[in-house]
């Protein structure tokens, strides 16, 4: 399965990078990350929607689009591994969009193909990163019967 994770911000060195790096390298999937950094914008509306427009750009026609949006749908671990698991199966590639401090603009929750999201609390989007890297790991584990993820 291909796997991208588009992200507005440039990740540095440090606890997250090291967290998201060991997640990632357990995966069976290669998952390709893309990030985007913008110089300073005054105006969120035209800084969302130039962010919104790279990751848009990042995404090939042939994929699932999930955008991490605080509008988006909680789901439980189990809820997520089997909607990966379709994905996987279907041989179709998967693109989660995080964006930048202001989010998404409506161009991102057009395209999307769901709306996905961490629970109702805010999350800094460097950590939202973690999150995700972690979650697609517990996917994995819960689609191979790996006892990682306890109900």
């Amino acid at each position: 399965m291909r796997v991208t994770i588009a992200a507005i911000g440039k990740a540095r060195q440090g606890a997250e990078m090291d967290l998201i790096d060991e997640y990632l390298k357990r995966l069976p999937w290669k998952v390709d990350v893309k990030e985007f950094e913008f110089k300073s914008e005054r105006d969120p509306a035209r800084r969302t929607a130039r962010e919104s427009e790279a990751l848009l750009k990042s995404v090939s026609k042939d994929t699932t689009v999930v955008a991490l949006d605080e509008r988006g749908k909680a789901e439980t671990s189990a809820a997520f591994a089997a909607r990966l698991g379709r994905l996987r199966d279907s041989g179709r590639g998967v693109s989660f969009l995080i964006g930048g401090a202001d989010g998404h603009d409506e161009s991102v929750r057009g395209r999307a193909d769901h709306l996905m999201a961490f629970g109702p609390a805010t999350w800094p989007h460097m950590l939202v990163r973690v999150l995700l890297a972690e979650q697609l790991f517990r996917a994995h584990t819960i689609l191979s019967g790996h006892p990682y993820h306890r109900k």
